[in-house]
């Protein structure tokens, strides 16, 4: 079930608000499990077996490494077992297909492959779960010793099968003790109506025009450029979008998840970039991996292997494919040059900065789009006037011309511009007399015209799904 959805906005959302609302405080956290085991049910049912069987080895787990604290030998022995078994089953499900074609183009062998579905979301709650298992043998957090508030934690709905990566420590007084407020509960719903608007309105339209790219046989240097501006959008305002429902819906229930993304098209180095991109996972490796690694205060050649290790697990996180491995080692080379030399020199000129992030960020999200490396080489190459492409075509005007204002907009929303503009007129005395009353009507507006897109259109993939 998408949060872009009727089924989702006009009757599963308002049913589970009113059970939530009704139920008395020690069972609001039980609605939001049997509502998120129905939500993620709906589509594949047969996986919420597996999450659940998750969920009851990370409790089973938490509680065994708290009750071996004098014994560290074994409460080690439990996290290792704990960790393999989350792992091996996000394996088994993402990548067991991978290894076996890699393993049959190496040796010749015919393995036949397993087919697996991919359950949606499992990336997402494997690392939560994770993260709550070495946070407890690390005693940054106490085991949760009620299995219903710890499955609440892993399957809630708002964030379950996108993110972002919401840390046990973040929420863990929040399961026992939160705030419902009608201002929370309103701050919540705007910001829900404006990921929505973010969802459909600028991603979809942007995968529309992507879209219209793969189907073109005759195509000319503009329309690669265009395909490729068009794309980082898509992924951007798609996926923070996402974000932005996940956090508004946290706050209608009460939750305050962390922010996933902060402007990352501003940034002057691709350091800063990882920064204010998909925040949540960037810190989860550095907090889960690269640290433990030994971070930056190692060796030289230490901190490169660090920095090359995390960045070909986060690509390998996307995807079980190898443009996706070499997308994250595409970044961890930027990366490393930063640190060697790279960042003194962006840090001296700002506009030349902007530049080189915006042009690394595009490159690397024909990468991440493609297929395979061959077809990504194939459109990076014409990119750059290898393919014998002509330099404009009728059909990249004709595509320029009726998406410039979806484009000029996802450009625009991409800077704090419009938040300071909105901001500004908020604080001024006439201008935030007249937001009381046009705030509401601009987010109902907004709801309306989502929904009649909705209604009218087909096209309405969330793109992080498959990861």
């Amino acid at each position: 079930m998408l949060f872009s959805s009727i089924p989702f906005l006009y009757w599963f959302l308002p049913i589970v608000l009113l059970l939530y609302t009704a139920a008395p405080h020690r069972l609001k956290n039980i609605v939001l499990l049997l509502s998120s085991l129905f939500f993620y049910g709906w589509g594949e049912p047969r996986y919420v077996l597996w999450m659940l069987l998750a969920i009851v080895v990370a409790y089973l787990s938490g509680v065994l490494i708290e009750s071996f604290k004098s014994s560290p030998g074994l409460a080690r022995l439990v996290l290792v077992l704990s960790v393999s078994f989350d792992l091996l089953l996000l394996g088994y499900f993402k990548y067991a297909d991978f290894i076996i074609s890699n393993l049959n183009a190496v040796t010749g062998l015919s393995v036949p492959l397993l087919k697996i579905s991919l359950p949606i979301g499992i990336s997402f709650y494997t690392f939560q779960i994770l993260s709550y298992t070495v946070d407890v043998y690390r005693g940054d957090v106490r085991a949760q010793r009620n299995i219903l508030d710890l499955a609440a934690y892993v399957s809630l709905f708002p964030q379950l099968i996108a993110g972002p990566i919401v840390r046990y420590s973040d929420v863990e007084k929040q399961l026992k003790k939160r705030s419902h407020t009608i201002e929370k509960t309103a701050e919540g719903m705007g910001r829900f109506i404006t990921g929505l608007g973010k969802k459909i309105l600028i991603a979809n339209l942007l995968g529309e025009l992507c879209s219209s790219f793969r189907g073109l046989e005759d195509c000319s240097l503009l329309f690669f450029w265009l395909y490729a501006f068009a794309y980082s959008l898509h992924v951007y305002y798609d996926f923070s979008g996402y974000s932005d429902m996940a956090i508004g819906l946290g706050k209608i229930f009460g939750f305050d998840f962390l922010e996933n993304f902060n402007y990352p098209f501003i940034s002057k180095s691709i350091t800063e970039f990882w920064r204010r991109w998909h925040i949540s996972l960037s810190s989860w490796f550095r907090d889960y991996v690269y640290i433990p690694l030994g971070g930056s205060r190692v060796s030289a050649p230490r901190h490169l292997f660090n920095i090359f290790a995390v960045w070909m697990l986060t690509g390998f996180w996307h995807g079980a494919a190898w443009n996706f491995v070499i997308w994250g080692l595409y970044f961890a080379l930027l990366l490393m040059i930063e640190k060697l030399w790279l960042l003194n020199y962006l840090k001296r000129n700002s506009i030349l900065s902007h530049i080189y992030v915006i042009l690394a960020a595009v490159l690397s999200f024909v990468i991440f789009d493609a297929s395979n490396m061959a077809q990504a080489c194939s459109v990076l190459r014409a990119m750059f006037g290898g393919g014998g492409y002509p330099l404009i075509s009728t059909e990249a005007v004709y595509y320029l011309r009726s998406y410039f204002v979806v484009l000029a907009a996802a450009v625009a929303g991409a800077t704090p511009l419009p938040k300071t503009m909105w901001n500004r007129i908020s604080q001024h005395p006439v201008g935030g007399k007249l937001m009381v009353f046009a705030e509401p009507l601009a987010l109902s507006a907004l709801l309306v015209i989502c929904t009649a897109f909705l209604v009218d259109g087909s096209f309405n993939p969330f793109l992080y799904f498959r990861f």
